[in-house]
């Protein structure tokens, strides 16, 4: 019905018949029906009608590395900002490889996460620029690159990026802030978000990586703007190299208050998974300074860094066995043998400083100490992809790199080597992984920018499951029987990313879980929850709780629930969902809960076992892999904590 129309049967005093809506039940500014006069006590009849709240989470990728990265393009990637916009929306495109790539799925949002130190040296380097090839180490690499040898094309690529880990990057080369090279490419990047950005339909957000490679140790941070480029053109990006520059987080955070001052724009940093940073991403002594954090510390990082990526292809980041040598399901794509250049060897001790779960627990310390929090983050998954593509599904993993590229070599090949300490990742080592989900209203950058900033997410390592996660004290098992569980969800809870305090009498947190396989992925073995808590004498402790699960699997006498079981064809790289659910909801109570004592919560969903990309290259290929080759993956996916805090 028109707005004319209902204008004019307020004028000629019409009732319209149809539903009974009188005239004074019209806006008469809008001509439009004002629900609120027409059903002043009730619910709309429409269950759908005057939803607040998020609806689907939008699924996307939040570190991506085109052409314009100094070592992605080392790596072979020929692909740039426009291609990687394109195939992310659904297109299919050529991969530097010369091979037609094209992802299952559209993604709802990509950000290109090109590295700011060097931003554009790579397109002008492989150009043949002059004053590049005019300096010894630079035509050394140029030489090797141009040479058609793929074995000297990556060893120039690992140079150039140990020359960078290690500070030897030569000066000659260096593409820095205010230089014509670096502007530009800067514009290329801002321009090709803005163009691709539809809002509504896919959201392309603008964003750089600040690098920090200290000695090797991985502290790199993903920068996301909520702006345009209008806002972003105005301060070029923040890099690492002194003097423009600076390796410190600390930095980066002045840096994103004066942006944020100087254009009224509004920015995030996500931090990099940190099990290459060799015990660097969650200090309790900084690195820096060999102090203890600080207060300053602890605010300025809970205010920036809103979000941690918990899992990519250089492994997965929420725990590890040493730390959680209880969790069946901790020993998952590992990467735990040294930093990133494998300059340093991993010690046991630097583990609890690399990982989610072990981060949640010291932040709880830190609370106690300042009454903030700096690892009060949520999570995403997201790829680290140097190709340009931006895919985390095991049957279409284009590698790391494009020199890693599907062949029938690629998994035999070293990722990285160090021969001095006998440390080697191998290609196959490296994981077809993840996707960052985030529950928005709408697709558009304010909107997602938003629930990022709220930390309503949750990592995926591929598979797009629909996970819910809400804490209360009020959830009751019949709420696991209704239809529209988010409606309950938001109305007696908060969903994750979110906070609860001062337990009512007599009564313990009560969390509404929920999970949705992929429509065209595997079934669900499991829903658990993860707690972390902080006792008395300050100390922390972890525990990981069965909540809900497929099947009419019994807990054993330890408690713990069987193996789903494994359908996997290995040979024939499938399987089946003969096992598992395709749902699972429920309600939990903590059973061990003190409400003096500071904790946090979070959901961890587990698939049923599927081939992993290993075994689909085997299949494709018609190779053997070696029998130290993992093939079989239980995808997962992470939510964001919840966290209680007593007394506030």
């Amino acid at each position: 019905m028109t707005k004319t129309f209902l204008a004019a049967a307020f004028v000629c005093g019409l009732t319209l018949a149809t539903n009974g809506v009188r005239a004074e039940e019209i806006n008469t500014d809008t001509g439009i029906i004002d629900s609120t006069k027409v059903f002043p006590t009730k619910q709309p009849y429409s269950p759908y009608a005057n939803r607040s709240f998020p609806t689907r989470p939008f699924f996307g990728d939040t570190h991506l590395h085109t052409s314009l990265s100094f070592d992605a393009g080392a790596a072979g990637c020929r692909l740039g900002p426009k291609e990687a916009y394109r195939f992310a929306k659904g297109e299919q495109v050529v991969a530097s490889s010369g091979q037609p790539a094209k992802l299952s799925r559209p993604l709802d949002f990509l950000v290109v996460t090109d590295h700011s130190d060097n931003m554009g040296f790579f397109t002008d380097f492989l150009a043949g620029k002059p004053e590049l090839l005019a300096d010894p180490t630079g035509r050394k690499w140029y030489n090797m690159i141009q040479s058609g040898k793929p074995d000297q094309a990556q060893q120039a690529c690992l140079e150039i990026v140990f020359g960078f880990a290690q500070g030897k990057f030569p000066p000659a080369l260096v593409y820095a802030p205010g230089t014509a090279g670096f502007r530009s490419t800067w514009r290329e990047i801002v321009k090709a978000a803005d163009d691709a950005n539809d809002p509504g339909r896919f959201t392309a957000f603008i964003g750089y990586e600040w690098t920090s490679l200290v000695a090797g140790n991985n502290l790199h941070r993903n920068v996301i703007y909520r702006d345009n480029g209008a806002k972003a053109s105005l301060v070029e990006p923040y890099t690492t190299t002194p003097p423009q520059g600076s390796p410190n987080p600390r930095d980066l955070w002045k840096w994103m208050a004066a942006y944020e001052e100087k254009t009224g724009g509004e920015l995030l940093a996500i931090a990099h998974n940190g099990n290459l940073g060799n015990g660097t991403m969650f200090p309790m002594i900084e690195s820096f300074t060999g102090k203890k954090v600080d207060k300053e510390y602890a605010v300025t990082r809970e205010k920036w860094e809103r979000l941690y990526e918990a899992t990519q292809m250089k492994g997965d980041g929420e725990t590890h066995p040493f730390l959680s040598p209880n969790d069946e399901f901790a020993n998952f794509e590992r990467w735990d043998k040294g930093n990133l250049d494998l300059s340093e060897k991993k010690k046991p001790e630097m583990l609890e400083f690399e990982y989610v779960r072990s981060a949640y627990k010291n932040g709880l310390k830190l609370d106690k100490e300042f009454g903030v929090n700096p690892y009060k983050f949520g999570l995403v998954g997201s790829t680290d992809a140097h190709t340009g593509l931006s895919t985390a599904d095991e049957d279409n993993y284009f590698g790391k790199v494009s020199s890693s590229e599907p062949s029938a070599a690629r998994s035999e090949h070293p990722f990285m080597t160090n021969p001095k300490l006998g440390l080697k990742i191998m290609g196959w080592e490296t994981s077809a992984s993840g996707y960052a989900a985030v529950w928005a209203q709408e697709n558009t950058r304010e909107s997602i920018f938003d629930a990022m900033k709220r930390k309503e997410t949750y990592a995926t390592t591929g598979p797009r499951m629909v996970v819910r996660f809400f804490g209360g004290f009020d959830f009751e098992a019949a709420d696991a029987n209704n239809r529209m569980p988010a409606k309950i969800g938001y109305t007696k809870g908060v969903p994750m990313g979110g906070d609860l305090s001062d337990a009512p009498q007599g009564k313990a947190p009560t969390f509404l879980v929920a999970a949705l396989k992929d429509p065209i992925g595997a079934n669900l073995d499991r829903y658990q929850i993860v707690k972390g808590w902080l006792d008395a004498k300050g100390e922390t402790h972890e525990q990981v709780y069965d909540v809900v699960w497929s099947g009419d699997r019994k807990r054993d006498a330890n408690g713990k629930v069987p193996s789903v079981g494994n359908t996997v064809d290995v040979a024939n790289a499938t399987w089946t969902n003969t096992i598992g659910a395709p749902e699972l909801i429920a309600v939990w109570k903590d059973p061990d809960f003190d409400p003096s004592l500071r904790a946090f919560y979070y959901g961890r969903v587990i698939e049923i076992p599927t081939p992993r990309w290993t075994a689909y290259d085997a299949k494709y290929f018609g190779i053997k892999m070696p029998p130290e080759v993992t093939m079989t993956v239980t995808e997962r996916a992470y939510t964001s904590a919840i966290w209680y805090t007593p007394g506030k």
